[in-house]
């Protein structure tokens, strides 16, 4: 199941005594969900949702809080609807409802952003505004670089209201609107942990944690795999480079060259693609890998002194572009 189905699902069976609590729930379902709608002058409720489960949650919270009775509405999938809607609907005590659930003010005009009640209530609350925010319009996606736990927000008033009780539940979330859209959005990882948990989804966190864990192990795996052959490489083309450098230096000091600089510089043209350590143990006797780097660092110094002196072309001359600045 996909992760935001998979969240959905279990919110729908989260258990909550708390009246006040299952009040704001119902507030943020409605209000998220575009749940207020005026038919020929009468106030109708319809609140839309992508679950069955969450649809019969809110009518038994409807029934239980307020005593309305409700209808179900099925819309099938076809056309653009990938999948299959369910809609809420009260309509003979649809502007009761909305003025109880505060759709409404009690001049009756409709509110923008949720209801002051549910706005400056608590803790429990906030959560309880998130759950049922994330019901009626929230999805998450899979661990990554893109990670986010989103809600569709019906307008910047609500958007802001659910970025106030994000920072009471201690996360930090952004409002933000994308193509005349407002949505509100939590992006770090542990912020998405964190409110999963507290609007009572610990089973999908379980699920999303292990996945992010896989992802971070096997991108830590890829970055040291590459940085590893870069490392690889890089040696590879500064032994090339040395290699010739040292051919050019025996060719410019002939007969000169001390026999300590001539057995390293040996030892570099007949092992190319060894490491200065594995150099220090060929040798005879062994030697260490600043010593094998310091004999070989002299020659080539050596072999380009005495190149200057006689107006020839350096151990560099002859390197392509690439490889003198290793």
């Amino acid at each position: 199941m996909a992760l935001t189905g998979q969240v959905k699902e279990e919110l729908a069976r989260v258990r909550v005594a708390k009246t006040s609590c299952r009040k704001a729930e119902v507030s943020a379902t409605l209000r998220f969900s575009g749940g207020l709608h005026i038919i020929s002058g009468r106030v109708v409720i319809e609140a839309e949702l992508d679950t069955e489960a969450a649809a019969t949650r809110l009518r038994h919270a409807i029934h239980d809080l307020y005593g309305h009775t409700s209808e179900l509405i099925v819309v099938q999938a076809g056309g653009l609807r990938k999948s299959s809607r369910f809609v809420v609907r009260v309509v003979r005590e649809g502007e009761s409802l909305a003025r109880q659930t505060g759709l409404l003010d009690p001049r009756g005009r409709p509110v923008r952003g949720l209801a002051p009640e549910v706005v400056s209530a608590g803790v429990q609350e906030a959560e309880a505004v998130w759950r049922g925010a994330f019901l009626a319009h929230g999805s998450l996606t899979e661990p990554g670089r893109s990670m986010a736990l989103e809600v569709t927000s019906p307008g910047p008033e609500a958007a802001l209201a659910l970025v106030g009780a994000a920072r009471r539940l201690g996360v930090a979330a952004k409002s933000r609107e994308v193509r005349g859209i407002d949505r509100v959005v939590i992006r770090d990882g542990d912020s998405i942990g964190r409110m999963l948990e507290r609007i009572g989804a610990p089973e999908t966190l379980k699920v999303w944690e292990e996945r992010r864990e896989r992802r971070e192990v096997r991108g830590t795996a890829n970055r040291l795999a590459n940085f590893d052959d870069a490392n690889l490489r890089r040696s590879a083309r500064a032994a090339v480079a040395a290699g010739a450098r040292v051919q050019r230096a025996f060719e410019i000091l002939g007969d000169e060259l001390p026999d300590h600089l001539r057995q390293a510089g040996e030892l570099r043209l007949a092992h190319k693609q060894a490491s200065l350590e594995e150099l220090g143990r060929l040798a005879e006797p062994q030697l260490s890998k600043d010593a094998v780097a310091g004999r070989i660092r002299r020659l080539l110094s050596t072999a380009d002194k005495r190149a200057l002196e006689l107006g020839i072309p350096d151990t560099e001359a002859g390197l392509p572009a690439d490889l003198l600045d290793l």
